[in-house]
């Protein structure tokens, strides 16, 4: 499945997140994804926190390297964060009482992804959380390696 894919296949699962132009956010996935590297898990959501930043959509996908998250500017031009598991510290999930957030926290900065479903923070956690911690293990096994 392409990126796309997976995340309209996730917002019908959870059609309470604000999420726009999930296309052009999935095509800088796609971009950047690399020969050696497979989407298996992708989402939207807005890239910040404030409560009315409801037009900073982004796409999240996990691929079973690294985390990318792509972001098609407006006008011109876009942003993708790469989080390798060797620079990803923790996670934080947030639940008001509309919507929820997830705060992904890493060795240089926070990414903040909020007004997302209520419903989908278990899930999110769950995948996110799984795969760095399996990928943790196969980065610092290669490192005591070498």
């Amino acid at each position: 499945m392409t990126c796309y894919e997976l995340v309209k296949k996730w917002k019908k699962k959870y059609p309470g997140t604000i999420a726009w132009r999930l296309f052009q956010n999935s095509k800088i996935i796609d971009m950047h994804v690399n020969p050696d590297e497979e989407v298996t898990f992708a989402f939207a959501g807005q890239k910040g926190e404030g409560l009315f930043d409801i037009f900073q959509t982004a796409v999240v996908a996990v691929t079973n390297k690294r985390l990318l998250i792509g972001q098609k500017r407006v006008l011109i031009g876009y942003a993708l964060n790469s989080v390798t598991p060797d620079l990803y510290n923790d996670m934080q999930v947030f639940e008001s009482l509309f919507w929820g957030k997830v705060v992904i926290d890493t060795a240089r900065e926070k990414v903040v992804l909020s007004h997302l479903s209520k419903e989908s923070l278990q899930e999110l956690e769950t995948v996110i959380s799984s795969f760095m911690m399996e990928e943790k293990k196969k980065y610092y096994y290669e490192e005591s390696q070498n």
